[in-house]
């Protein structure tokens, strides 16, 4: 069972910028896809951005690419996202999310483990 951590969210300025973290329990922290996903409120949750095991590939949903980044830290079993330029839009609960499969991973479905999530909030 793999247990995940988000942290990081907050309240920020549209413009502004939020680093995420997802600390997992497991060992075997490198054998897992990690993803973000978020949901608004009132609305389904959706992809934002996935890493596959390796961290050689990374993935973005069309709406944060180029805004956001995802990255991982084997060594410390962390995911990260940063996110810049926010946009009021960006408002969300966020995800993180671990699959030990290594494809498919913009679906929910692919992913085994889940973490509570982290408020974000951007301000106009």
């Amino acid at each position: 069972q793999v247990q995940l951590v988000e942290s990081g969210g907050g309240l920020v300025q549209a413009g502004g910028s939020l680093r995420l973290s997802c600390v997992a329990s497991e060992r075997t922290f490198a054998h897992y896809a990690m993803g973000w996903f978020r949901q608004a409120p009132g609305k389904e949750r959706e992809f934002v951005a996935a890493i596959r095991r390796s961290g050689g590939s990374t993935y973005y949903a069309d709406s944060v690419k180029g805004r956001f980044t995802i990255s991982r830290d084997n060594a410390q079993n962390t995911v990260y996202l940063l996110m810049n330029s926010l946009k009021p839009e960006d408002t969300a609960v966020y995800y993180c999310s671990a699959a030990s499969l290594d494809y498919g991973l913009q679906y929910e479905y692919t992913y085994a483990y889940w973490g509570q999530g982290t408020q974000v909030t951007v301000s106009s």
